[in-house]
């Protein structure tokens, strides 16, 4: 009797095997079945089990207490604030315009907040706040330097080369080196009106300031009553001429009351009332003694 022999299995694979395999040969299944599915599984676990608010809650003050313990580490707190550079008076602004209550931890103090405050007052050119070792909040300044007075309606005020007004000043009298100005919109010119000081120096014994007219020019302000009247360009060199005849002919030194120099080409002079009719005296005296 002839015996069966059992069948062979078929080395091929199924449907379902050969489509998975097909499957794992794709670059974005495998994506998806090695990060997207576990990341999505973990995130709906998370997400299930912070839905509850009091586990949140308890999270968040977890946190918080690592925070602050953090943050209220000796090295990390600041004990006293420190001021360079600064004028007592600007010194004791900056401290009212920066309340700080020490000791503070370094990560609540926010730097650049703080030099905006300072670089806020009028008398501060430059500042850099930082943190020092050892507890030290160092702020250093660069104080404007005031270079001449401005006189304005409502009082004298001190201001620095850029025209920026640094601080009332107490009186004249305090600041008795310092040139002064008058005018409206003179403020703006501070250089200018430095250079026809410098220029105005043989002068200096009856110069008495400066006077911007209009916001366009500028008058030079003499003792007894004289005023030189300078064109809008070339005011410098207008003032350069004035003392020339001044030296050369005692211009000054007579009974004038204007050197009007607005017409550079046609300078001309007004003389004082009394002069005037000391002249008018002395012609009548002469018109009588040809007469007779």
């Amino acid at each position: 009797m002839q015996q069966v022999s059992p069948p062979r299995s078929d080395p091929a694979p199924s449907r379902w095997a050969y489509r998975f395999q097909r499957l794992m040969l794709t670059p974005l299944f495998r994506f998806a079945l090695r990060v997207a599915v576990p990341f999505a599984l973990a995130f709906g676990a998370a997400g299930l089990w912070l839905s509850d608010a009091d586990r949140r809650d308890r999270i968040v003050l977890a946190i918080a207490d690592i925070r602050t313990s953090i943050q209220s580490r000796p090295e990390f707190m600041v004990d006293l604030m420190e001021i360079n550079g600064a004028s007592p008076d600007v010194s004791g602004t900056i401290r009212e315009i920066v309340p700080i209550d020490f000791p503070r931890s370094s990560f609540d103090l926010d730097l650049a907040q703080i030099r905006e405050q300072v670089m806020a007052l009028p008398a501060i050119s430059a500042a850099s706040v930082r943190i020092r070792p050892g507890g030290v909040l160092r702020v250093d300044v660069t104080e404007r330097v005031p270079v001449i007075l401005w006189r304005t309606a409502a009082g004298l005020d001190l201001v620095d080369v850029d025209g920026v007004v640094v601080a009332r000043a107490a009186g004249r009298s305090a600041h008795g080196p310092l040139p002064i100005m008058a005018g409206k919109g003179a403020a703006a010119h501070v250089d200018e009106a430095l250079a026809l000081f410098s220029a105005g120096e043989p002068l200096s014994d009856r110069l008495r300031g400066l006077e911007r007219i209009g916001e366009r020019r500028w008058d030079v302000v003499l003792d007894r009553g004289q005023r030189i009247l300078l064109p809008e360009r070339g005011a410098v060199q207008a003032l350069e001429r004035v003392i020339v005849l001044a030296e050369g002919q005692d211009m000054l030194d007579r009974d004038l009351v204007i050197v009007d120099m607005r017409l550079p080409e046609r300078p001309t002079v007004r003389i004082a009332e009394r002069a005037v009719q000391d002249w008018w005296k002395l012609r009548k005296l002469s018109a009588r003694s040809n007469d007779l």
